[in-house]
């Protein structure tokens, strides 16, 4: 286990917390978190592009000039690729670019982004962040605590303090379910209430948390 203090709204410790070595002290692996993320942002991608091929192009009816005697290449039409305003050969077409990845390579992301923040102090644990949905009292909270651009972490059922956050530009508000790698490496840090950490333990499929 590794004790983590616990602070109050006003950066005092109200006590430690016990976290999993399993969930919190994995190997740090560079590899892991790239994959993960790579996957995350192919998962995130439109794929809405895309081009008139010959046979989508407008016109084409005539034969643009003659066969012989100009000295061009022949042509049948003007909706050819070799045409100005023809269409295009193998350009690219709406598709899907998201791909499935295990569960366990999902899982061990996350405990290793979570690993990685505690190892260089960027992980704080709070009692609570009861927030009456105003953003300039959460803001002047968050700044107690040191906190410049971070990730939010409590249970979904805090809707005032996601209201309070949304109007934050550096900091964002995520439920335990909604807890990725590609976020957490994006923010300089997180804040995790002591609710939150126990639905992470269970997330990742860990022992509960003391």
């Amino acid at each position: 286990m590794v004790s983590v203090p616990v602070l109050d709204s006003n950066k005092k410790e109200a006590g430690h917390v016990e976290l999993p070595e399993e969930v919190f002290k994995a190997e740090i692996r560079p590899d892991l978190l790239q994959t993960v993320v790579r996957w995350q942002v192919a998962c995130r991608r439109q794929g809405t592009h895309s081009t008139k091929t010959k046979g989508e192009v407008r016109g084409g009816g005539k034969k643009p000039f003659k066969q012989k005697g100009t000295g061009e290449a022949r042509q049948g039409t003007n909706r050819s690729p070799l045409m100005p305003g023809g269409g295009i050969l193998f350009g690219p077409k709406p598709r899907d670019y998201s791909y499935t990845l295990p569960k366990q390579v999902k899982k061990a992301g996350l405990r290793v982004a979570l690993s990685h923040l505690l190892a260089e102090g960027r992980f704080i644990v709070v009692d609570e962040l009861n927030s009456d949905g105003k953003t300039k009292s959460l803001a002047a909270t968050l700044k107690k605590l040191g906190s410049e651009k971070a990730i939010i972490i409590d249970d979904a059922g805090n809707t005032n303090l996601k209201r309070a956050t949304s109007n934050l530009p550096k900091f964002k508000f995520l439920p335990v379910q909604g807890v990725n790698v590609f976020d957490l490496l994006k923010y300089d840090g997180a804040v995790v209430t002591k609710a939150a950490i126990t639905q992470l333990v269970e997330r990742l499929g860990e022992n509960n948390v003391q």
